[in-house]
């Protein structure tokens, strides 16, 4: 059950370490298919690039409909575990299940597989909302402290540096297990066995968060959708906030999904995915404690600036990579790693000031309607970066293939997946620094920002 703490500001460590768990569905759920599964479809299934674009958007497409739907029945819940930890479970029961059947390869190819794989996306993304849109809406109910939610935000950040290490290095290392590219029997083990660890983290969370505090509004809101979307519309700490969240994450998705084709086409060698996802999530394990540092110092806006800018740098660096190879291609990205450690922690800290603030101006219980809007608008438009990328493919004439008809890609191919991996995602992530810079929230006590800055 859940222990009020109207006047708690610290949570305690074994909560943060039972809520950071958690961390490893929201990493591999985001990470595997946005770095497999085009790359599977395309190369495995026969499917054309344009058509595994649509298929990974599309599911993401619905998210603007489960997640609202989630947050608001997760607002109203009232049970002996609270209001969010009933849906952690229900998540933890479904997402395994459908996460495996994305990847378990029926003897399909071309439409009718793509198809296959769409429905169980969908499926896989109803779950997972079931679980995320609650999650992410606990730590702006676990204490009135403006910094001690970037404190215990790093925990959360810890595991998910951890688990898109899994995501990014061992999952296609069991995919390309037999053999260079792999076969469908190597997707379908890597399937099943991220499977299991998501089972296992996301009960981990359920049964962690059970001595969580809870400081937000003690009754959900009743309202109609129509007065809860007037009040967020009023709201602009958040809209700035999806808006920044939108950008930055459709620039990560690009990147993720152009990462195989970067590493087999620039680089290669399809085995470059590993070592390039290791040296983007080790900043990640380490530089939290310096991202909060540079939070309290800078403020969140401040050191979201600085991580933008950090990952656009590293971005931009990597367009040179034709020139100085591999080892220039691990140091970029190196710097892209350090800059997108902060810019998760920022957002999914000011995420939770935002849902702090709002239950103290209003005195109602929203966080699950204000996070599964925001989950759901930031998904379904960064899903986009996938689909942008399979376009530019389709455009510079890309081939689709099987691993028993290998074939040779075209220069413009080539160019094509350098260019949406690097110089598209460097555009987009510098467009989101002048977006940060309208948003507006700052530590209680403290004036805001003159409207001019």
């Amino acid at each position: 059950m859940i222990t009020p703490a109207a006047g708690t500001a610290t949570v305690p460590k074994g909560v943060r370490l039972g809520y950071g768990v958690g961390s490893f569905c929201t990493a591999t759920v985001n990470a595997v298919p946005g770095l497999l599964l085009l790359f599977y479809m395309t190369n495995f299934l026969a499917v054309p690039a344009w058509l595994a674009g649509v298929v990974v958007t599309a599911p993401k497409v619905w998210d603007l409909i489960i997640n609202p739907l989630v947050g608001r029945w997760s607002d109203r819940t009232t049970s002996r575990w609270g209001p969010r930890r009933p849906w952690l479970l229900a998540g933890a029961c479904t997402l395994p299940i459908a996460f495996f059947l994305v990847f378990a390869g029926p003897p399909l190819t071309g439409v009718p597989a793509a198809l296959y794989v769409g429905l169980c996306f969908l499926a896989t993304a109803t779950a997972y909302a079931l679980f995320e849109v609650p999650y992410k809406a606990m730590p702006g109910e676990m204490t009135h402290d403006y910094h001690e939610r970037t404190s215990l935000l790093q925990w959360r950040m810890v595991f998910i540096g951890a688990a898109t290490a899994i995501s990014g290095v061992l999952a296609p290392a069991i995919a390309h297990s037999e053999g260079v590219d792999g076969t469908l029997g190597s997707y379908r083990l890597m399937a099943l066995t991220i499977a299991i660890v998501l089972f296992a983290a996301m009960l981990g969370s359920f049964f962690g968060t059970a001595r969580a505090p809870m400081t937000g509004a003690p009754e959900g809101d009743r309202g109609t959708w129509r007065e809860q979307f007037a009040a967020i519309k009023g709201n602009s700490a958040f809209v700035w906030l999806t808006v920044l969240a939108c950008v930055q994450m459709l620039a990560v998705s690009m990147m993720l999904a152009a990462a195989p084709y970067f590493a087999t086409y620039t680089l290669g060698s399809s085995g470059a995915t590993q070592t390039l996802f290791a040296v983007l999530v080790g900043p990640i394990l380490l530089t939290m404690p310096l991202w909060v540092r540079v939070a309290r110092r800078l403020d969140k806006r401040g050191a979201m600036v600085v991580a933008a800018l950090l990952f656009g740098a590293g971005t931009t660096a990597a367009m040179a990579t034709p020139l100085f190879g591999p080892i220039w291609a691990h140091v970029t990205i190196l710097v892209v790693g350090v800059g997108y450690a902060g810019v998760q922690l920022m957002q999914f800290s000011m995420l939770a000031d935002v849902i702090a603030v709002d239950a103290a101006r209003t005195g109602r219980r929203r966080a699950g309607v204000l996070t599964g809007l925001w989950t759901a608008i930031e998904s379904g438009f960064s899903s986009f970066g996938a689909l942008i990328f399979g376009v530019i493919l389709s455009i510079s004439g890309f081939v689709e293939s099987q691993p028993s008809k290998p074939v040779e890609q075209p220069d413009s191919a080539v160019t094509a997946v350098l260019i949406g991996q690097t110089t598209v995602p460097a555009l987009i992530i510098f467009a989101s620094v002048l977006i940060t810079l309208k948003y507006r929230l700052t530590p209680p006590g403290e004036p805001e920002p003159a409207a001019s800055e």
